[in-house]
């Protein structure tokens, strides 16, 4: 696989869960709202930094990134769907998202590193270390 594809692939990833974690701000219910609104919120902005990174980076080595919401939902293998509204249900679809980001990542890792693509290869670990701290931090939460 090449390394406009995989960027491209997570620039997908990253904006359907933007869009995800907008509808999980606006509709979050039950006694945790407050905390979850906040959270949804800081999360999609993060989001859109990420989505910023990845495309610059792929700019940066002569690629285009995906910028449409047709390419969007073309490339990424996360589901703009569901319905949940409960903060448990809302982080065990954003443990699935998250954890299935990180696999590409890691997997991107190897393909960045091939083509001594050290700077792409830096931006993924450290992309997948924020992912780990939300898994982690979502994890708790939900025990």
């Amino acid at each position: 696989m090449n390394l406009e594809k995989i960027l491209n692939e997570r620039i997908a990833d990253f904006a359907v869960l933007y869009f995800k974690l907008h509808r999980f701000h606006w509709f979050v219910q039950g006694p945790a709202f407050y905390n979850s609104h906040k959270l949804y919120e800081e999360l999609y902005d993060e989001t859109t930094e990420l989505i910023d990174q990845f495309a610059e980076r792929l700019l940066t080595i002569k690629g285009t990134p995906a910028a449409t919401m047709k390419s969007y939902l073309a490339l990424s293998s996360i589901s703009e769907e569901g319905d949940e509204v409960t903060p448990e249900e809302i982080g065990k679809t954003l443990i699935k998202d998250f954890s299935h980001v990180v696999e590409r990542l890691k997997a991107g890792i190897d393909v960045a590193e091939e083509n001594r693509d050290m700077a792409t290869a830096d931006l993924f670990t450290v992309t997948i270390g924020q992912l780990e701290k939300h898994l982690w931090m979502l994890g708790q939460t939900l025990k």
